[in-house]
């Protein structure tokens, strides 16, 4: 490995020696960051973060653009040095060891595939350069082509392959030498949604069968629901909350936080409290929350409605709350100046315990 661009996604040392037992549902963890710090220029881009990964599972660093997300991936990597910190791996502290003698892979946005050489080319790339005898060979590419549904494609080359069936190709070479942590970088995020979409099941699914660890940055908030088991929520370079993935999205740590994880509104006092029955002081709500209809315990004026295939999307100027997003019918959904009831959905609201907007 000669530079930062290296496809890592190749030859990268020891192969995953199976996971911890009992790690997959909770247990202790098999990567561990501690105060990880990463500076550039004298500014910092990773700020203290701590990072725990049981075997088994998927950790998904969720934050916008430049919060630090892709230097953590790399600094996990070892492709950026750490000003503090350290990064280990089954306990053993990695500072001294190599990028390509680590045993991980990492995947980025666009796959990096080798134009010149077919899909069983591509993913049987580092299996060539471990010395595996072809046949193998042939059978471990056959595997993987069967694992991200490409079964037959072996012959082809990437300029014929759509961009989801490129990525595809991508993950199962990176998968070829069983690495011990896969690292994803924004692995769906030069799809269309639709296709990303699609795609994050997938690759959820395959992550699973494979029974692979990995760790997979993203800005999407849905992505990450759907691929991963646990969250990092990251923030000018600071993780600010992690946890299983229903335990982040159900209880945000923060106002910030919350907004950043699809919450679109946050009220206070009295309309908090009328929204729960008295249960908080102040909490997070996603349209999801509100249901305008025929039934419901509030009333309302419609400020604004949208048609969508999924039903409408309105804004409310609620009763004893304020105004709030909602979701309204698939037909003959509400005009605007036009009264509604709304029921409430306790899943699409948190409790929060701060004060900070």
């Amino acid at each position: 490995m000669t530079g930062v661009h290296d496809r890592l996604d190749e030859t990268v040392g020891p192969a995953a020696s199976g996971p911890v037992e009992g790690a997959a549902d909770g247990g202790r963890a098999i990567l561990e960051v501690r105060g990880a710090r990463v500076v550039y220029d004298g500014k910092t881009a990773v700020d203290g973060v701590d990072l725990a990964l049981p075997a088994g599972q998927v950790l998904a660093v969720l934050g916008p653009s430049g919060c630090g997300k892709s230097t953590l991936l790399r600094a996990v990597a070892g492709v950026e040095p750490l000003a503090g910190g350290s990064v280990a791996w089954d306990g053993e502290d990695l500072s001294r060891v190599p990028t390509h003698r680590r045993g991980f892979a990492l995947m980025f946005q666009d796959g990096q595939l080798f134009d010149h050489l077919t899909v069983a080319g591509n993913v049987g790339y580092a299996l060539r350069g471990a010395r595996v005898r072809r046949a193998a060979r042939a059978d471990r590419v056959a595997e993987l082509l069967a694992l991200v549904g490409l079964d037959g494609y072996g012959d082809r080359l990437p300029r014929t392959l759509s961009g989801g069936e490129r990525q595809r190709v991508a993950l199962a070479r990176s998968l070829a030498a069983r690495p011990r942590l896969l690292l994803l970088d924004e692995p769906l995020s030069a799809l269309d949604a639709g296709l990303r979409e699609r795609l994050a099941a997938d690759l959820r699914r395959i992550l699973r069968e494979a029974g692979t660890t990995a760790l997979f940055v993203t800005h999407d908030q849905a992505e990450a629901f759907a691929v991963a088991d646990r969250l990092a929520v990251m923030r000018a370079g600071r993780v600010v909350q992690q946890g299983a993935a229903r335990q982040v999205w159900s209880a945000p740590a923060d106002a910030e936080t919350a907004r950043f994880l699809g919450f679109t509104r946050v009220v206070d006092g009295a309309g908090a409290r009328l929204l729960t029955g008295g249960a908080a002081e102040r909490v997070a709500v996603r349209p999801s929350a509100l249901r305008a209809g025929a039934e419901g315990d509030l009333t309302a004026t419609v400020l604004s409605a949208v048609a969508s295939p999924d039903g409408a999307r309105l804004v409310l100027r609620v009763d004893g709350v304020g105004e709030l997003d909602a979701t309204g019918p698939v037909g003959g959904f509400p005009l605007v100046g036009d009264a509604v009831r709304v029921r409430v959905e306790p899943a699409g609201l948190a409790p929060l315990g701060d004060l900070s907007h």
